[in-house]
């Protein structure tokens, strides 16, 4: 038995693209069925939009072709997305209690989830190595003491990176880190940034953390920065606006990743 419906070429390509965009992976099969087309026909499709590098064909399908995470300043990255981010610092607020000491990493979403904190009467311990995540919460009541890491400062990212921060870093152990990120690639597993002293301050972050929750947008599943320094093992929670493709979800099962 075959799909209910058959589309023109254009139409079928169109639903195509769309389909990746929003499960990051199709099967020949599964569009054969629903297309109500034979497996040869889609597979002529995805050699078409190959061609547009549209997508990637694989043994039985094909996969979105993931796009690079653009190099930008904190400046620039703190104007996008908005509304989705303060959702996830809306979510992120939630998992934070009373008296317990936590890391703010470099991350635009945590300049939100900073501005919430000041504005709370939570009594917490904050470690940070982004300079405006200091400035915002040098607002706040007495009730958040701020600790910043210092080191060699990075004006790009507007925080503290490398092997002077890493050092401060060492001495502390908070319950909860908060992790920003360029991209996540569901597939190898990968949690990249796209600077190499970032990176590699992040994986410290990660060492010394009892529970680490990774803040991000959804579109960052689909997205690659240039150098992991983490695999979807390493973290215990990721922090999104809404409930990725169930997909996703699936595969963040088997590392034992967690979604909010």
């Amino acid at each position: 038995m075959v799909g209910e419906y058959k589309l023109f070429a254009q139409e079928r390509h169109d639903k195509i693209i769309e389909i990746l965009h929003r499960e990051g992976k199709i099967i020949v099969k599964s569009l054969s069925y629903n297309f109500n087309v034979t497996e040869d026909c889609i597979r002529k499709d995805l050699k078409i939009l190959e061609g547009k590098k549209l997508l990637e064909r694989t043994y039985g399908g094909a996969v979105l072709i993931r796009k690079s995470a653009p190099i930008q300043d904190v400046e620039i990255r703190r104007t996008i997305n908005i509304p989705s981010k303060q959702v996830i610092a809306s979510k992120t607020m939630d998992i934070i209690k009373e008296n317990e000491t936590i890391f703010l990493d470099i991350s635009t979403t945590n300049i939100l989830l900073a501005e919430e904190l000041a504005k709370s009467n939570k009594k917490i311990t904050v470690v940070t190595n982004m300079l405006d995540i200091v400035s915002i919460l040098n607002k706040s009541y007495n009730n958040i003491k701020v600790i910043c890491t210092g080191g060699v400062l990075c004006k790009e990212l507007d925080g503290f990176t490398g092997s002077m921060a890493i050092e401060i870093l060492s001495n502390y152990r908070p319950t909860k880190c908060f992790i920003g990120s360029c991209g996540v690639n569901i597939l190898d597993k990968s949690v990249t940034t796209f600077d190499v002293e970032d990176g590699n301050t992040k994986k410290a972050i990660i060492s010394i953390s009892k529970q680490i929750f990774l803040v991000m947008e959804n579109s960052k599943f689909y997205i690659d920065g240039t150098y992991k320094f983490a695999t979807l093992y390493d973290i215990d929670t990721i922090i999104t606006e809404d409930t990725p493709d169930r997909d996703i979800v699936d595969l963040l099962s088997k590392t034992n990743t967690k979604i909010i």
